[in-house]
């Protein structure tokens, strides 16, 4: 059977539990009886019928994934499942137990699930910085290329030797207000990267290799004229979560492209929804890393007592951390 065939089939079935889904969330006693069938006559799920219909709908997301139908379908047929089973069998979690889940178990297996935009909005980002850095060791002066003078000379006086403390602006008098700076800064990338993919796309590519290219010329300015240990040291604890957290929001707004670009089946608007429920998931990954690394950036890298190889260690445990920790978490486990 192919899939439009199926979908017309089922479609009753799944707007029946739909319907029986939303009548849980308005209440019981209104209309709905304590197991959140709907009234007899309805033409939807009642309590005589509930275990049957249950294990008719198990029994479509089973076909569905046989059958290698979209992946939009398994989803919304996941979802629905899902939800079903939480209702009848009180399964709902605490909202500090789903943040746990997120972190243990379905960010990081989202992550290797959309590896493909990953690596991409990586490569994007990564590649323009190291050529920046590379190219500026040997043409100094193509950092005006890119940057201005005046942001040239804010990166020296941030991070220059004798300053008292590292990589701190001229607007932030305290701690405090460093880390509202380095917050502002680090959402404004994560939100450029990201909305940028509603334009087919091309606003994240675009974001990603500016930003790519802006940090590396930074970088490989201050490399050049000498300002190693300072600045080196200054971004080696917070570098994994920023640069990480700017990808994955990268991803997330190349997801929105594609989904625009190559919709399948689906029409467009239908499309960009489906990719949206996972590419906001990835958004609430990636801020979490950012407002990481800020904290990190805000109140451990600029200290000047805390020798530089110290720090260096620092930068790459976290480094390896992450890596593992997108890597590893959440194999061989099954949502319940």
């Amino acid at each position: 059977m192919k899939e439009y065939q199926f979908i017309e089939t089922r479609r009753a079935v799944w707007e029946a539990w739909d319907r029986w889904l939303a009548g849980g969330l308005r209440g019981k006693g209104k209309g709905n009886d304590a197991s959140g069938a709907e009234p007899p006559g309805s033409g939807g799920i009642t309590a005589e019928s509930l275990p049957r219909e249950f294990r008719g709908l198990c029994r479509d997301l089973s076909l569905a994934r046989d059958r290698r139908y979209s992946e939009p379908l398994l989803d919304a047929l996941r979802d629905r499942v899902l939800a079903v089973h939480q209702r009848i069998y009180g399964a709902r979690r605490a909202a500090g137990g789903q943040w746990l889940r997120f972190v243990l178990h379905d960010f990081p297996v989202l992550v290797r699930s959309e590896a493909r935009l990953v690596w991409a909005a990586a490569a994007l980002f990564f590649l323009p910085l190291f050529l920046a850095l590379y190219t500026l060791q040997f043409y100094p002066d193509g950092v005006y290329f890119l940057l201005t003078p005046e942001t040239v000379g804010s990166a020296e006086e941030m991070y220059a030797p004798a300053v008292e403390r590292l990589g701190r602006p001229r607007e932030a008098s305290d701690d405090v207000m460093m880390l509202g700076f380095y917050i502002g800064n680090n959402v404004r990338i994560d939100f450029q990267c990201f909305a940028g993919g509603i334009v087919f796309g091309l606003g994240s590519v675009f974001f990603l290799i500016y930003n790519g290219l802006v940090i590396g010329a930074v970088a490989g300015h201050l490399t050049q004229i000498g300002y190693i240990e300072t600045f080196w040291g200054f971004v080696a604890g917070h570098s994994a979560p920023e640069l990480i957290g700017a990808v994955l929001s990268g991803a997330a707004g190349l997801k929105i492209g594609l989904a625009l670009i190559a919709p399948g089946r689906l029409r467009r608007a239908d499309a960009l929804k489906q990719a949206a429920r996972q590419a906001v998931h990835l958004l609430y990954g990636a801020a979490g890393l950012t407002f990481c690394a800020a904290f990190v950036e805000a109140f451990w890298s600029p200290i000047r007592t805390v020798p530089v190889e110290i720090k260096y260690g620092f930068g790459t445990a976290f480094w390896l951390a992450l890596l593992a920790y997108f890597s590893l978490v959440g194999r061989g486990r099954r949502a319940a």
